[in-house]
């Protein structure tokens, strides 16, 4: 495991695909920095970081034989990873929302960003950037936010922990590799926040309705009950929690 340690950077992902583009990167590969100053979520979102307190990596990975349409299990595998570091560390009540923050009851505690270089139809590698809320004792203007420390009053060595995440994303992935997808599948849905409970929604046509989350599609796409008991599929573009 090859490990790059920066300072300061824009965004760890943004720097490992720049990278790649220069130099044949060993699989895997890992940039970490201290300051991350223009973290990237999904949607364009920003993720908010703090220097010594926060962790923000991305993981460079291979992929020998994973078809295109496959790449929602990548997914499936990091968020089950860094779910089950956190589990093992006592965070409460901790999910999946989908499709890749990382849950304290309500509170976000962690962000993932997964870009995939395709050829031919296949993954060839990817570049998973993780965000992960460790010794922060306050967010300003993010109510929705928390840190480990806050949601367990344990401080947590950035190193040591970066060492842990990052082999547990590794291991989820080489299930990937296997070929186990319905079992990284199920693992993720058991997981997710709100599954099987009445919640707020909002389409990309600003129409609002309850739903029940009741799971995700082999493409990643979530499952949602409306209340005339219909099915209907819905792609990260096309909703938005609302509560």
């Amino acid at each position: 495991m090859n490990i790059i340690k920066l300072n300061a950077i824009g965004s760890t992902n943004s720097y490992l695909i720049n990278l790649g583009k220069n130099e044949v990167l060993e699989d895997p590969t890992i940039v970490v920095s201290v300051i991350q100053e223009k973290g990237r979520g999904q949607l364009g979102s920003h993720w908010q970081s703090t220097a010594h307190k926060s962790l923000t990596f991305s993981v460079f990975k291979r992929f020998r034989d994973l078809p295109a349409q496959r790449m929602s299990v990548i997914t499936f595998a990091v968020s089950i990873a860094i779910h089950k570091v956190l589990k093992k560390l006592s965070l409460p009540n901790t999910t999946i929302k989908w499709p890749n923050d990382i849950m304290s009851y309500s509170k976000k505690v962690a962000g993932i960003l997964i870009e995939n270089q395709v050829k031919q139809g296949k993954i060839i590698s990817s570049v998973i950037g993780v965000g992960l809320n460790v010794n922060e004792e306050n967010f300003n203007n993010l109510a929705q936010a928390t840190s480990i420390l806050l949601a367990t009053g344990t401080k947590h060595n950035l190193d040591e922990l970066l060492l842990k995440v990052s082999k547990a994303i590794l291991e989820e992935l080489e299930k990937v590799e296997n070929g186990e997808f319905q079992y990284l599948k199920a693992t993720y849905e058991n997981s997710l926040f709100k599954k099987n409970t009445v919640s707020v929604f909002e389409n990309n046509t600003g129409n609002r309705f309850n739903g029940i989350i009741k799971g995700v599609t082999d493409t990643g796409e979530i499952v949602i009950e409306n209340e005339q008991e219909l099915l209907n599929k819905y792609n990260l573009k096309e909703l938005k929690y609302l509560l």
